[in-house]
């Protein structure tokens, strides 16, 4: 039997309706995590309608101040309405303090009748993706504007069918994580593998107020900083320093450091830093929008981002492209060392453990050019190397199977939930 309903438009079930506005790049408007407010753009709204954990923050001041238009609560509804991302819709579940780019919509619905998972869901729909695609307009930038948004209509059912329809995504939602997580630890399990195979053991790290270095050291390192002799950094390198095993190198002795710089807008496949899953490498269906210079990578380069070292971006490039300049791309200038095995080494903790203590700046941490050249890098024999690279891809192949399962079951869980909304 099929569901009675009737259409509301957003407009007519919500308090507000709006967007936000993005400060200047690299101005006074940003600060870091410990003392910011979390800054949501479009590529933190995951697939599942959940919003990612922001990595821009900004200053409360701004925040309460310019911003306060598009301070975001409670189960308000995101809908990403301008670029690669548009149509995703997700729902901000968090008491915390937040604010959103002028790439988003909010939905902040004000009808005990709706409920905003609901909402969520059926936006999510095949039916809604349908509806929000329609509303695009086909210009250079895809956007939908704020009137429009409002103009979406939503079936209204019994607050008990809504009630139902929500717990089957949520349970749905649920066995999705899952087996994203599963995926996810094939990649952490690679630590582990990787110190047995280099004959490390686990790498015992003291806390302490204060280390002493030689002056030699500082000599030798040309940096003096409290934070780059961090007990956590010192322990690695010593630690591969020392270890008879396994030969240790300065990251610049094994690659040569390619910045052929072109337009950004020149036609080839653009690779921003959100187009990078952090510590799996893996692409992410987020795309950014290309401008200014960009550099070229081929086949087989190792991409590296600067910015942010401990998101621990790391691409092995399957094909050829054009990325952001906040990207190292390094191309392996040793036969002894094989791409893919630089690639599972620069994703490690052996390499995490020295870049979080060597960023400079607050609001956009990165590590300058010449301390990502003098990495430490354990190169082992060929044939150790060949173990590695295959455990990877192994791991790599297990994941992509995993994820595309994912992928099927959630597309085939929305479909169901249309299904259940027309009583089909």
């Amino acid at each position: 039997m099929e569901n009675k309903f009737n259409i509301v438009k957003l407009s007519e079930v919500t308090s507000v309706i709006f967007s936000g506005i993005t400060p200047l790049s690299g101005g006074e408007a940003y600060t870091d995590e410990s003392s910011g407010v979390a800054f949501i753009r479009s590529g933190n709204i995951q697939p599942d309608g959940n919003i990612g954990g922001a990595d821009i923050f900004i200053r409360p001041e701004i925040h309460s101040g310019i911003m306060r238009n598009s301070q975001v609560k409670c189960n308000d509804i995101l809908i990403a309405i301008v670029g690669a991302t548009i149509g995703r819709v997700g729902i901000f579940k968090r008491d915390t303090e937040a604010n959103i780019n002028q790439a988003i919509a909010v939905v902040r619905l004000n009808d005990k009748r709706l409920l905003p998972e609901y909402v969520l869901n059926y936006l999510q729909s095949p039916s809604g993706q349908v509806y929000l695609d329609y509303l695009k307009r086909p210009v250079a930038r895809a956007n939908i504007n704020l009137e429009e948004i409002g103009s979406i209509g939503i079936p209204t059912l019994s607050l008990d069918k809504q009630q139902q329809l929500v717990a089957d995504m949520s349970s749905a939602s649920q066995q999705r994580a899952a087996k994203l997580h599963e995926a996810d630890e094939l990649f952490a399990g690679m630590d582990r593998f990787l110190l047995e195979q280099l004959r490390i053991d686990e790498i015992p790290i003291k806390s302490r107020l204060a280390v002493a270095v030689t002056l030699g050291i500082i000599k030798a390192e040309k940096t003096i900083g409290a934070n780059y002799y961090h007990p956590e950094r010192l322990a690695v390198v010593r630690a591969l320093e020392n270890n008879p095993a396994v030969s240790t190198r300065r990251l610049v002795d094994i690659v040569d450091f390619m910045r052929d710089a072109v337009s950004a807008n020149n036609g080839k496949p653009y690779l921003g830093l959100a187009g990078v899953i952090s510590n799996t490498g893996e692409l992410s269906d987020v795309e950014e929008e290309a401008e200014g210079q960009a550099f070229t990578y081929e086949e087989g380069d190792v991409l590296y981002a600067r910015l942010r070292p401990y998101l621990n971006k790391v691409l092995y490039a399957e094909k050829s492209g054009v990325c952001s300049t906040e990207f190292h791309v390094m191309r392996v200038n040793n036969v002894d060392v094989l791409p893919e095995y630089l690639t599972a080494i620069m994703r490690s903790k052996i390499i995490v453990a020295q870049t979080k203590h060597m960023m400079t700046g607050n609001t956009h941490p990165r590590i300058s050019n010449d301390d990502v050249r003098n990495l430490r890098v354990p190169v082992p024999s060929i044939d150790i190397q060949y173990i590695i690279v295959k455990e990877m891809r192994n791991r790599l192949e297990r994941s992509r199977l995993l994820k595309r399962e994912v992928e099927a079951e959630w597309a085939e869980a929305k479909e169901r939930f249309e299904r259940e909304l027309i009583g089909g």
